[in-house]
């Protein structure tokens, strides 16, 4: 089908199908409808696309995207910094936050352990936590600092939940894992917010 279709036409479906969870068909389908909606809907998508590398950065305290620096969670004043949930990427945090059980901070890894896609402890963020917390723990009057783990229950997640926990040992922190009422294989931003409330409300340390 997508041969059929004008080359400026088939170049947005090529692009859009490179997306992760966007086949050749939806990506038609999405590509067709950006086209018969006003030239100022596509010129506002391509702007915001377009720019998004230009407005976007990491944030030097938790490592999520955000377009200041500290990030907006960060750098709030009524957040519990001495609670620290630990996720695989940015996606996670917008769950979790929308389930409104959590008042702590978080932590980005950028991804899980996979060494069969090369990626290990060195490709995750987890050097960033270890300091993280030695700086926490350097601070005046600081009591007792708990470390979510809150990877996905899938056998790369589950691998660096147990990595981390390792690593955690010797730390002085309380380290606990997200509770899981989500299914096993199933990745947490796709969980309703229900369910991840009562995730993290059931916590238990390990």
């Amino acid at each position: 089908m997508a041969s059929t279709l004008p080359a400026p036409l088939k170049r947005v479906c090529d692009n859009l199908s490179r997306l992760p969870g966007i086949g050749q068909k939806t990506a038609v389908r999405l590509a067709l409808s950006i086209l018969r909606g006003p030239d100022t809907m596509a010129k506002e998508l391509g702007d915001s696309i377009a720019t998004l590398h230009s407005n976007i950065r990491l944030c030097s305290i938790c490592h999520t995207f955000s377009e200041k620096d500290p990030c907006s969670i960060c750098d709030d004043p009524r957040r519990d910094n001495s609670i620290i949930c630990v996720v695989e990427d940015p996606g996670d945090i917008v769950a979790i936050e929308t389930s409104g059980g959590f008042k702590g901070v978080f932590h980005v890894l950028h991804g899980a352990l996979s060494p069969m896609d090369g990626i290990g402890p060195n490709e995750l963020k987890i050097d960033g936590l270890l300091n993280r917390i030695d700086r926490l723990k350097e601070g005046a009057n600081q009591g007792e600092i708990e470390i979510i783990i809150a990877t996905s229950s899938t056998a790369q997640g589950e691998a660096t939940a147990s990595y981390l926990f390792d690593v955690l040992k010797g730390k002085g922190v309380k380290v606990s894992r997200i509770a899981f009422g989500i299914p096993m294989g199933m990745d947490i931003k796709y969980a309703d917010p229900m369910t991840l409330k009562m995730a993290i409300s059931s916590r238990s340390e390990l």
